[in-house]
């Protein structure tokens, strides 16, 4: 029997306009969290904006929503995919906004900070999809960036935030067919695709894990997500990702690529893999930390370029001997 995962909520945005895959992304998020077979959110606890719906008036509303309706143990997602640009200020473009008259038809970062301080529950992931602003070039000094400045200072002064951005400060987003590189990405994590334990859950540092080394993957290497984490005190669940059930359910364009335990290891050696991916898995998370600090990509050491191909591929001897197959 399917299980409701009652204390999930989210905002979901696909502004759509020149990037229509926007809206196609923010519709698949919502059609999973809300699919009783899968993350099983309740479907009024889900706003999906996209497209006119998307606008700077109603993702602010939205959010409002967001932060009356959550309290501090429940598990909040917000979801942006569309174009975000510095000019100079950090802004969010929802749909309708203007070139001309930024401050009252975009979404000012401070503004969209504001509003996510304002949410309490403990357990928020902020997902980012953004790409270069069309037409950003006729403002002198624009330039495309992916997080809000305000965003990343404000969660030293938070807990159980997490931030996740699709690419560096220097790249874009890579569009795909039906979605984007990075929300097919994190539509198989929220499936149960590369789960550490099959439990369940989907977990905020396991989808991270998962986006932030399928993306290069698929990408040959020209886009890298950012993850930014504040006080986090577990690995908390985001949502089911079969309902309760231990076993994920295949995406339809991933039929049979479902990671799995070996059975018929011994029992003491699959502890000890498991605990060394575990362990590869957050030296992978601090060595990508350390990376997106660095604004500009050719300047980052190439022995930390090295640690991470390197931590990559032992942690992909573990998941083969695991069994773990995608």
């Amino acid at each position: 029997m399917s299980q409701t995962f009652k204390q999930g909520y989210a905002v979901i945005a696909g502004v759509g306009a020149d990037l229509p895959v926007t809206i196609d992304d923010a519709n698949a998020i919502a059609n999973l969290l809300c699919d009783s077979f899968r993350c099983s959110y309740p479907t009024e606890q889900v706003r999906l904006l996209t497209g006119e719906k998307a606008s700077a008036t109603s993702i602010l509303s939205a959010l409002s929503w967001l932060a009356t309706v959550t309290e501090k143990d429940d598990t909040a997602i917000v979801y942006f995919s569309g174009h975000g640009m510095e000019a100079p200020d950090y802004y969010l473009m929802p749909y309708g906004y203007n070139l001309e008259n930024l401050q009252d038809t975009a979404i000012l970062g401070s503004i969209f900070t504001e509003h996510l301080q304002a949410i309490q529950a403990k357990k928020l992931l902020v997902l980012l999809d953004c790409c270069h602003a069309g037409g950003q070039a006729e403002i002198k000094g624009a330039t495309k960036s992916p997080l809000p400045p305000s965003v990343i200072a404000q969660l030293g002064n938070s807990s159980g935030r997490v931030i996740l951005a699709s690419s560096r400060k220097d790249e874009v987003s890579w569009t795909g067919k039906p979605n984007s590189v990075f929300t097919g990405a994190l539509l198989e994590a929220m499936a149960g695709y590369g789960a550490f334990e099959e439990d369940g859950y989907a977990r905020v540092l396991d989808l991270a894990m998962w986006v932030g080394r399928k993306v290069p993957e698929r990408t040959k290497d020209k886009q890298h997500p950012i993850i930014k984490v504040s006080n986090l005190e577990d690995n908390f669940a985001l949502a089911w990702y079969a309902a309760g059930e231990k076993k994920p359910y295949p995406l339809p364009s991933s039929i049979g690529n479902i990671p799995s335990i070996s059975s018929g290891l011994d029992t003491a050696q699959v502890t000890t893999w498991k605990q060394m991916l575990s362990n590869y898995r957050k030296n992978l998370q601090l060595i990508d930390a350390r990376m997106s600090e660095y604004i500009d990509f050719t300047a980052i050491p190439l022995q930390l370029e090295n640690n991470r191909r390197l931590t990559e591929n032992k942690i992909g001897d573990l998941e083969q001997k695991l069994g773990i197959k995608i």
